[in-house]
């Protein structure tokens, strides 16, 4: 059960993935979450950092694709135009059906792909039922949809017993 809900890693930030050793790992394609991963909930903007960091990916040859569970549409699509990285909205995460369309977009498979994002049981559980290389990342902001505030007392319990467990590499 805890490989299900156990990130490959758990990293502050976007900004603190090991870039070198996943590609060493031979991962190519990266999924990203959006809403507290990226930019915080409902966020309009990426900061500066963030579109630099995307522009360097791009660069080291990593291919991209946004998949938020966001109904704002038209948002989590204008992101992936400034980014220049295909995106799915509505990803009804942790279903498989956006992770399989993103991984042909992408033209990766589950081995060589990794999922990045804020939540245990959208974002991690998803990308590990699948196969997928998962990163964990500490969320950007408290500001989140209420639902999501009630799962996030019990990912912190999760977190706890997979600390307590040594399952998680990379703690923050």
């Amino acid at each position: 059960m805890w490989n299900l809900v156990c990130p490959r890693l758990y990293v502050e930030s976007i900004f603190a993935i090991p870039l070198d050793d996943i590609w060493r790992r031979g991962i190519r394609g990266l999924i990203f979450d959006v809403d507290n991963t990226l930019t915080g909930w409902r966020g309009k903007e990426l900061d500066a950092e963030t579109l630099q960091w995307f522009g360097n990916l791009a660069e080291r040859g990593f291919q991209i694709c946004l998949v938020s569970n966001s109904g704002q549409q038209e948002r989590v699509m204008a992101f992936g135009r400034l980014l220049n990285v295909c995106a799915i909205p509505r990803a009804y995460k942790p279903m498989g059906r956006a992770f399989r369309e993103a991984l042909k977009k992408l033209k990766t498979g589950p081995a060589s792909t990794a999922v990045i994002g804020d939540q245990i049981f959208t974002d991690v559980l998803g990308g590990n039922r699948l196969g997928l290389y998962t990163i964990l990342v500490v969320p950007l902001s408290k500001r989140e949809f209420i639902g999501t505030k009630c799962v996030r007392l019990l990912e912190r319990l999760v977190l706890k017993a997979l600390a307590r467990r040594n399952l998680l590499r990379n703690q923050v």
